[in-house]
């Protein structure tokens, strides 16, 4: 097992618990993308990042993160098939029936830091991007 499978097991193994204040794994000039779903963004920067997963637990209650299959695509990135567990704060939706309970991480790690992390809403999206099938 690679030491970066090991190091997103681990990131993983905190977001299933529903703890997300560690950022230790990751680069302080980390690229942080949500190429598509709702809210589509891109920034540069632990505070970026940051300002990004708060933005989703402003929306979002009881959020836990599970990765239901991770496969290393090469030396340096990850593809992680991820299941969201979620209920919007002021409807109490769940977030499956919002289609966001099946979502796509692609991370990229060099030297035992993440320097970029993609998440995808719709997890095909990911897939064609690296050019995979489900």
């Amino acid at each position: 097992m690679s030491e970066n499978l090991d190091l997103v097991r681990s990131i993983f193994a905190a977001w299933e618990r529903g703890d997300f204040t560690a950022a230790d794994w990751a680069d302080p000039e980390i690229e942080f993308v949500q190429v598509d779903g709702p809210e589509p963004s891109h920034s540069t920067g632990l505070a970026g990042m940051a300002a990004s997963f708060g933005a989703r637990k402003n929306v979002f209650e009881h959020v836990r993160v599970e990765a239901e299959e991770v496969r290393e695509l090469d030396d340096t990135r990850l593809l992680v098939l991820v299941r969201n567990h979620a209920r919007a704060k002021v409807s109490g939706i769940d977030i499956e029936r919002l289609g966001g309970a099946r979502t796509a991480h692609v991370w990229q790690i060099r030297n035992g830091r993440v320097t970029r992390l993609a998440m995808y809403w719709d997890r095909d999206h990911a897939l064609a991007d690296l050019g995979l099938s489900g």
